[in-house]
């Protein structure tokens, strides 16, 4: 198994051979797609994709840090962080590929 990293290249590509759209309606097409996920993230919406996982928007409040060189304590500002939660199909489908025998 490889450690490959997959790109939006990468992607739409994937559209183009698979879907039988152009090379530029499949970017734009992988494009909307992201942008949409994006955008909805940025507001604070949850983005449930069924069968492969939800990405959710979480906030986190301040709270007091430190530094682990010299254990000074830092503040941490509030934020939002993104979290993505994968379904229970995507993990049964990621842990079969360590139990079948035709696994890398």
């Amino acid at each position: 198994m490889g450690s490959r990293t997959i790109t939006r290249a990468d992607l739409c590509e994937a559209v183009y051979q698979k879907v039988g759209l152009s090379r530029t309606e499949s970017s734009e097409l992988v494009e909307r797609v992201l942008s949409e996920i994006s955008d909805c993230l940025v507001t604070g919406e949850s983005v449930k994709l069924s069968s492969f996982g939800s990405f959710v928007v979480r906030s986190k409040g301040e709270r007091i840090g430190r530094n682990p060189k010299t254990g000074e304590e830092v503040p941490i500002s509030p934020r939002r962080v993104m979290v993505f939660k994968p379904s229970n199909i995507l993990k049964q489908r990621i842990n079969e590929s360590l139990t079948s025998p035709d696994a890398d």
